[in-house]
């Protein structure tokens, strides 16, 4: 066993210090260290989405990220954005458009949502498409959930 790393970061606005083995990921150290279980493994090798977090209000794949390398970062989870009610748009929306079927996909293609409507807050479907491209829902055929990020796109035109 190799020695642990000393690390402290924000979490969903909560510090966080803890000695972490090198090559712990991201992905682990919230699930297993911090009890997040928001953010899914899958393919490992950050083609899916499922691990997407927010490191430093960039959008990161958490399994390809270690843990040891967020000394001093801000890490938000799709428990913090949710508590935070930041995607309560695009929350609501996937709700009213059945974009949400084995939810496995579902914090990762909030969070790529977010970041897009928050760089282009009026896209258009084809832009809506590209930046969820490399998220990966093996349910829904991504018509709702095109159709939902839409939705939240117009429901965030009319805040002031």
């Amino acid at each position: 066993m190799s020695e642990t790393v000393a690390i402290r970061l924000i979490v969903n606005g909560t510090t966080v210090e803890r000695g972490v083995q090198p090559r712990l990921n991201l992905v682990d150290f919230l699930r297993d260290e911090l009890g997040l279980t928001g953010t899914h493994w899958s393919c490992e090798h950050g083609a899916c989405g499922a691990c997407t977090v927010r490191v430093d209000g960039e959008i990161v794949r958490g399994c390809l990220i270690f843990a040891a390398q967020l000394d001093g970062a801000t890490v938000e989870t799709i428990e913090g954005l949710t508590e935070s009610g930041a995607l309560a748009e695009l929350q609501a929306a996937f709700h009213a458009r059945n974009a949400v079927q084995c939810g496995f996909c579902t914090a990762g293609m909030l969070l790529t949502a977010d970041a897009l409507l928050r760089r282009e807050p009026d896209p258009t479907r084809e832009t809506i498409r590209a930046a969820l491209s490399a998220n990966y829902c093996r349910c829904t055929g991504y018509h709702a959930i095109v159709d939902a990020v839409a939705d939240a796109a117009r429901e965030r035109a009319k805040r002031p």
